[in-house]
Parts: C-alpha cells; sequence; structure tokens
C-alpha cells in the first residue's frame, strides 16, 4: 500500500508541496532489439525526451513497430514502460510464471498502484530522473504468444484501469537508475484524467 508524505528538501520548489505517493524500484531491464522480453540490467540510464538508453524504444519518434508504420512522425509517449511487482504475484496465483523484464517492462516497481494514478502523473525516481506517466499499456497479441493464455488475465473486470499491463512515460529528467531506488508519485493538479490506452 502507498504511502502519503511530502516531497524530500531536493525537489523543485514548485513541487514540494503537493502530496506524493511512495514505492520504489524493483528491477529495470532493457533490449536493443524489438523483442518480447527485456534482459534486466543493474542499472540504466534515461535521456531526456527519448527514453531508455539503449533500448529499442529509444527516441524521440514513436518507435513501436506497428504505431511507427502508421505515423513515423508521431510523438514517442512509450520512452518507459513500468509494470508494478505486484502484477507478477496476482497472475502466479492464475498460474503464470512472470517475472522482472519478462512482458517487456523497463522499469519494475513496488508499492505504486500505477495502473490508477491519473494522466501527467510525474514520478521521480532516485535523486534525478523524472518521468511523466503518458498512457495504459494495451495488453497485445504477443503476451499469448509469450504465456497462451495470459493476455486474459490483464484485461480488467472495470473500465478504469482497462488494462493490467503497466504503464507508459515519457522521460522528464534524465539519469541513471537501479533497483532498490525510491520513487515519489507526484498527481498532477485537478481534474484528474484516467490514463489512456495506448
Amino acid at each position: 500500500m502507498s504511502r502519503t508524505s511530502t516531497l524530500p528538501k531536493r525537489a523543485a520548489d514548485h513541487l514540494r508541496e503537493k502530496p506524493v505517493l511512495r514505492g520504489s524500484v524493483v528491477a529495470v531491464a532493457l533490449d536493443a532489439k524489438h523483442q518480447f522480453s527485456k534482459t534486466p540490467r543493474l542499472s540504466i540510464i534515461l535521456t531526456a525526451g527519448h527514453g531508455v538508453e539503449g533500448d529499442a524504444h529509444y527516441g524521440q519518434f514513436v518507435r513501436h513497430r506497428y504505431l511507427a508504420r502508421r505515423k513515423p512522425q508521431a510523438p514517442n509517449l512509450r520512452q518507459v514502460h513500468l509494470i508494478p511487482s505486484e502484477l507478477f504475484d496476482a497472475v502466479r496465483k492464475s498460474g503464470f510464471d512472470v517475472g522482472p523484464g519478462d512482458l517487456g517492462e523497463n522499469i519494475t516497481t513496488a508499492g505504486l498502484d500505477l495502473e490508477t494514478l491519473p494522466l501527467n502523473t510525474q514520478l521521480r525516481i532516485g535523486s534525478l530522473a523524472n518521468i511523466r506517466l503518458t498512457g495504459l499499456r494495451t495488453p497485445c497479441v504477443l503476451i499469448d504468444r509469450f504465456k497462451s493464455g495470459l493476455k486474459s488475465r490483464l484485461l480488467a473486470d472495470t473500465p478504469n484501469p482497462r488494462f493490467r499491463a503497466g504503464v507508459m512515460a515519457v522521460v522528464s529528467e534524465g539519469g541513471e537508475i537501479s533497483p532498490g531506488e525510491p520513487i515519489h508519485a507526484i498527481l498532477p493538479d485537478h481534474p484528474h484524467l484516467p490514463l489512456p490506452p495506448l
């Protein structure tokens, strides 16, 4: 369960007084090719406006293969993919053994219900990195190719959120991040909008 607190003193003045939710980084991963799963690493480097250095989805413009064919100059709203580790526990109860990087995420988290956070929530990771949530990861057919029947376990029974496959974000401030680092989720001003499917 997430805890509410105030932002640490090292954060920007305009954000210091906003309530935040706290979580942590469990694992980080990347893959230079467009493979479904990513390889866990000791650390990854985020670059503002581009994403995870060395990852197939790194870049200012859309890198998702299907979307890039349709609109190659569209902005890349999928620079970073995050999944809560609690999802792995939930699907494990249904018989699916899934771990960090397996579903293609760059950052595995703990303590934050990512899919229920509003659009434009900022995640401050460690002392340097800052990312902004842009949408829900839409479960695709590749999930069932990875583990048959898993996709149906990632569809929610309620409309908000519609999916439980993690969230997408863009990098506002870069930096190196590693497992164990704290995450502070800073909610945007009201009105809060749900994360759209991406």
